[in-house]
């Protein structure tokens, strides 16, 4: 059983716990929720760096109580060498996915910082930047234990991670993967965060960093240039919503997968299922994927080429939608398209101000690639780019890549918020609707919701058959039904698998008491005030 941890002062719930102790550590200090995220942002890209870091990107939902909801895009587009022309001529056929030309999309999570910090402020926020920054400054400089996780996925990708410019010298020892527990120091990018808490966040882009970030980016070969630094903002954006019979869910727009993530509980609910964890649970949830996949697969892209998103979230198109879906049988699918690791994480404070973050560098280590005097790991998001020039998501200059980054959050007419979310590329969708799903419709405690078995529409490397992968806690007879429904099934070995997400969640009632639950495939916790 997974605890379900409760509080009423205030909540951080991370995939690592010193994230969400330095979170918690600011609520003490009398920070609001986003203040505790900045705080839990920054020390968890120095703790977690194979899942995210400060040269990736970052969204918020951040919810006032009796307001709407704010986004904030913090999202880097391509730099202004990374052309389509460019990629041909050094002999891609598709995108580079490691190395200084994966490192192709500017930076935007600081950017995040940045703004997030001014909303902060208008609602009451009084901390420094250096309280928030100071516990990820101290565990950079002192050294991080090395997670499972991090040791494990430098053993996996060591072939492809290891050649790439500055991943050697700063995440293997010796030229080997480090191991577990033993201490990884990072003080150069200790030195990068203390400047930026001194500074400003801005530094990161018109400052000195910004100066030395374009030239290390120049000298590996990225097509990152400092002017493309300098034009980087973060954006408050209207996020998209649902409605529901009993709650409205909110989540990113464009250029996320978070209409695919809203999709899928629009045509869930209308199924009409009436008992959690059976055939009709998984097989609707499994079936409702694959139709908000292939509008995701269709549609979604840099915000200024969409069109409008919000008619897939009408009764007028899902009812119809939702008529679609064959209760028995599977329909036919194809492969999906997004691996990914990422971190969520969600703070509530006593007021009930709500935040859901999310914030990753796409795959474990990003493009592998580490800033020497800075520190900085640098994202390969522009993976995620086609050099087909008839792609929604054809490469361009200036453009923003396609992202399976997105951060959920819930308000119920009975008064409670659900702040919810997880990792894993495209299993982010399938992971919510399973979390939201067990706990919001079937009635599982917060923490058994998470705990319990998950599965992944998706086919895994290096196999040929299997769409659907699933943890090995299902009953079997469950997984047979699914099989004999036309579901191609692979059955891990693993009881709780790291590629199928590190979910977290917090819900705050009407009273203001507070549910929260971290993974437990994941070294997270959820800490209470």
């Amino acid at each position: 059983m997974n605890e379900t941890v409760v509080g009423e002062k205030g909540m951080v719930v991370a995939p690592h716990r010193a994230a969400a102790e330095a979170g918690a550590e600011v609520l003490r200090a009398g920070g609001n929720a986003v203040e505790a995220i900045l705080a839990a942002a920054a020390t968890i890209a120095v703790v977690y760096p194979h899942m995210n870091s400060i040269g990736g990107d970052s969204f918020f939902l951040i919810a006032e109580p009796g307001r709407p909801v704010k986004a904030i895009d913090a999202c880097g587009p391509a730099g202004a060498l990374a052309t389509a022309e460019s990629y041909r001529k050094a002999d891609y056929d598709v995108m580079p996915t490691r190395g200084p030309e994966a490192a192709l999309t500017v930076a935007g999570t600081v950017s995040g910082w940045q703004l997030a910090s001014e909303v902060a402020t208008a609602l009451g926020g009084r901390l420094d930047r250096r309280d928030l920054l100071g516990d990820a400054i101290g565990r950079a400089r002192e050294g991080i234990v090395v997670t499972r996780s991090q040791s494990q996925m430098a053993g996996e990708f060591l072939d492809e991670l290891a050649p790439v410019p500055g991943f050697a010298a700063h995440f293997l020892v010796d030229g080997k993967p480090p191991e577990i527990g033993s201490r990884l120091k990072m003080e150069r990018l200790a030195d990068t965060l203390e400047r930026l808490a001194h500074v400003g966040f801005q530094d990161f882009y018109k400052g000195d960093i910004a100066a030395t970030v374009a030239g290390e980016l120049e000298a590996v070969g990225s097509p990152v240039t400092r002017e493309d630094l300098r034009r980087q903002e973060a954006r408050l954006v209207t996020p998209l919503t649902l409605g529901l019979a009993d709650a409205t869910v909110h989540n990113m727009t464009a250029p996320t997968q978070g209409l695919a993530s809203l999709i899928i509980l629009g045509l869930f609910d209308r199924l009409g299922v009436k008992r959690g964890e059976s055939f009709d649970h998984l097989h609707g949830l499994i079936e409702a994927t694959k139709r908000a996949f292939a509008v995701r697969d269709r549609e979604i892209a840099d915000p200024r080429v969409v069109d409008d998103l919000k008619r897939y979230l009408d009764p007028a198109w899902l009812d119809p939608e939702a008529l679609t879906i064959d209760r028995r049988r599977a329909e036919r699918w194809g492969n999906g398209s997004g691996k990914g690791d990422t971190i969520w994480m969600g703070a509530i404070d006593q007021k009930g101000l709500s935040v859901s973050f999310i914030q990753s560098i796409y795959w474990e280590y990003g493009s592998g690639v580490v800033l020497p005097r800075t520190g900085i790991l640098w994202q390969n998001r522009g993976a995620g780019f086609s050099l087909d020039p008839a792609s929604l998501n054809a490469l361009k200059p200036g453009k923003k890549p396609f992202h399976t980054l997105n951060p959920p959050l819930a308000r119920f007419k009975d008064g409670r918020t659900m702040t919810y979310g997880s990792m894993g590329g495209d299993g982010q969708p399938q992971f919510q609707a399973a979390v939201f799903t067990r706990h919001a419709r079937f009635g599982m405690e917060l923490g058994d919701a998470i705990d319990a078995p998950r599965w992944r529409l998706g086919r895994t490397w290096g196999s040929e058959t299997a769409e659907l992968v699933v943890e090995n806690r299902f009953d079997p007879d469950l997984i047979e039904a699914l099989a004999r429904a036309g579901h191609g099934i692979e059955v891990l070995p693993e009881a709780y698998s790291d590629g199928l997400g590190h979910a977290g969640a917090i819900v705050r009632r009407a009273d203001g008491r507070l549910f929260g639950a971290s993974d437990p495939r994941s070294d997270g916790a959820a800490v209470t005030v």
